[in-house]
């Protein structure tokens, strides 16, 4: 479940590019979206029936052998109310899919839901003790987005008793994530497929065999984008198999594309017959034409032969040029089924996870692609491919008439300023009205000038990579740009009006914890002047594909040795010589950006962030945490002279 406001981007992508051949092949296309489908499975009234009866069943279990172990909160609190929930979670999914606004009124009267732990935030948070403690966030008119959030609450009230009584590995946003996240055995996800199936799973698999019942399908191709989708897709393929068992089941996506690029493991073709590496266009289409015609060549394709793994490919094949990939299509999907759950501690998160957005690729892959800490190798970030800007409006055009929504989501590793001045300026000329965010690379090029016309277009946020924003680790990393340059550049998209998020890293080779509380102040200085209005902490984690995975000692550390791979292989552990604790700063790092997109904060020692538990609440600094020794005027500086570097 990557997402639940908007489908994952890729069967959209490989059905429009697909019906381009369909008559060739004799091809008949559906797609579907079983992560939306368990979800509304589970957050049903019928689901949560279930959820109830298990977790009663177990409750008495327990009882009758005397068991004196308390329950969880927050199973205790469910099983109290369990008939509260029951007899609410159809309207208030109604109510966030958007199709019941009138019950905002009810849900904002504080009487309707059953609000169990996760509603203790409410107590704890910057309006506790008031007499209304959200006021400060929605004031008296914001009654949808308020009604939204105290709803969301609600869902991860149960999604916490799914986890805590029924699925261990439950969560809203992944699933069994460990099982799969660079996990060199394929034992420990085998395990947990074969064995007794938790109440999710039976939901998972009454779904897949649905769906295979209704579709009968030659062949089922399943994406997985990231390792928390894993999990799900064996367990889909499992189920498909025993109801069709000559149904061809494809694996692919972006965690077989990092991951399983060194695939040694036979087992995993028990459960499915092919996977295939990059983007998927070429490769499956190479393998329908092989399944018509076995003489047909096989393009970047694992199989299993004489018991053994083999990558078959033909160089013969080429991958398929953006501007031939055809029209992302969201045909067959629910789209009005999509529901948001409001993210109130980020704005870009709440923009990622509020609405439903069109998904669409400005250009492929990577324009600098010399990030030290990037998968430059692989080629999804090494194949550069840029389509012209008409033709990327003919395709807005068109997936705006089949989707009735103009929202869309430029899906690009950093879209090209060049690009992007293009497409706006089509956009403009052929006056096409759309609402549009994506990722870019804090640079020169975006200029005042071309940041005011990229508003004009319709884009309202922006995100990029400032990293560890320090001046010696971006050039170490070779981010090409500086703290001085990014200022300027978020500040133009500010004026501009667009929302800017700055994605950051902790924990970067040879960093210590110097360099980090002067990247919290340098991070505090641009909230104060701006410059940003989000921003997220991100743990730096090397990986084999990288240029720090692939010559490590060209940065300061060396890798850990280790267990031989014979399934996945990505993050690798390293030992850093500075011997910086840099877990010890995480929780402090987090807090300080949570108050900064608030507005708080923002003339604090940066050191207050990190005071230790005993002085939380008085704002003393850690006596170990060392004083920035940041100018305090450096951001402003930089504005005001575009020459400083």
């Amino acid at each position: 479940m990557t997402q639940l406001n908007t489908p994952y981007p890729a069967t959209a992508y490989l059905v429009g590019f697909l019906r381009q051949h369909a008559a060739e092949l004799g091809l008949s296309l559906a797609q579907a979206d079983l992560a939306l489908e368990l979800f509304l499975r589970v957050f049903s009234r019928a689901g949560i029936e279930r959820v109830r009866d298990e977790l009663s069943a177990r409750a008495a279990a327990l009882a009758r052998r005397r068991s004196r172990a308390p329950a969880p909160p927050s199973i205790a609190w469910f099983l109290a109310h369990a008939e509260r929930y029951v007899a609410t979670i159809d309207p208030v999914i109604r109510f966030l899919q958007g199709r019941d606004p009138a019950l905002a009124l009810r849900i904002v009267g504080r009487e309707l839901l059953p609000e169990g732990p996760r509603f203790h935030v409410l107590a704890e948070g910057p309006g506790a003790g008031d007499d209304d403690p959200l006021a400060w966030a929605f004031g008296g008119l914001g009654i949808a987005d308020r009604a939204k959030y105290l709803a969301s609450l609600y869902i991860d009230d149960l999604a916490d008793v799914i986890r805590d009584g029924i699925a261990p590995e439950f969560a809203l946003s992944r699933y069994a994530e460990q099982l799969a996240a660079s996990a060199p055995s394929f034992d420990p996800l085998r395990r947990a497929l074969e064995g007794e199936p938790t109440l999710i799973d039976e939901m998972l698999d009454e779904l897949a065999g649905q769906l295979c019942a209704r579709h009968c399908p030659d062949v089922v191709g399943l994406t997985v984008p990231f390792p928390g989708n894993v999990y799900g897709a064996f367990r889909i393929a499992r189920a498909i198999r025993r109801a069709s068992p000559a149904t061809r089941i494809v694996l692919g996506g972006g965690y077989v594309n990092t991951e399983l690029r060194e695939l040694a493991e036979p087992r995993v073709f028990d459960y499915v017959d092919y996977v295939t590496l990059d983007d998927g266009e070429a490769p499956l289409l190479a393998l329908l034409r092989h399944l018509a015609d076995p003489a047909a060549p096989l393009y970047r394709t694992f199989v299993r032969e004489s018991g053994a793994v083999r990558l078959v490919s033909d160089d013969r094949l080429r991958d398929v040029a953006l501007r031939d990939a055809g029209t992302p299509s969201y045909a067959g999907l629910a789209l009005d089924r999509y529901l948001s759950l409001f993210e109130m501690l980020n704005p870009m998160h709440r923009l990622w996870a509020d609405g439903r957005w069109n998904k669409l690729t400005i250009a492929h892959g990577c324009y600098w692609k010399q990030c030290a800490f990037c998968d430059v190798t692989l080629d999804y970030i090494a194949r550069y491919d840029r389509a012209p800007a008409d033709l990327l409006v003919d395709r807005i055009e068109a997936m705006v008439a089949e989707t009735g929504q103009s929202g869309f989501h430029f899906v690009d590793e950093a879209a090209p300023p060049a690009a992007l001045r293009a497409l706006a300026e089509r956009l403009i000329a052929r006056g096409v009205t759309i609402t549009w965010w994506g990722n870019v690379r804090f640079e020169a090029a975006f200029t005042p000038e071309l940041t005011r016309l990229l508003a004009r277009s319709g884009c309202v946020a922006v995100s990029g990579g400032l990293e560890v924003a320090s001046d010696r680790l971006l050039a170490l990393m070779n981010k090409g740009v500086t703290v001085a340059q990014v200022a300027r550049v978020t500040r133009a998209f500010s004026d501009a009006g667009v929302m800017v998020h700055a994605y950051l890293m902790y924990g970067f080779p040879t960093e210590t914890a110097q360099d980090t509380i002067d990247a919290l102040e340098r991070v505090r200085q641009l909230f104060a002047a701006d410059c940003l209005q989000s921003a997220f902490w991100h743990r730096f984690t090397a990986t084999v594909h990288s240029p720090i995975g692939r010559a490590p000692a060209l940065y300061g550390i060396r890798l850990r040795a280790g267990a031989p791979a014979t399934f996945a292989r990505n993050d690798v552990a390293f030992d850093d010589p500075t011997g910086c604790d840099h877990d010890s700063l995480a929780a402090g790092l987090r807090k300080a950006v949570y108050n900064f997109m608030h507005g708080l904060g923002l003339d604090a020692d940066p050191r207050s962030w990190f005071e230790p538990p005993a002085r939380r609440g008085r704002r003393r600094a850690d006596p170990k945490v060392p004083r920035a020794s940041v100018p305090p005027d450096l951001i402003r500086r930089a504005l005001a002279d575009p020459r400083s570097s």
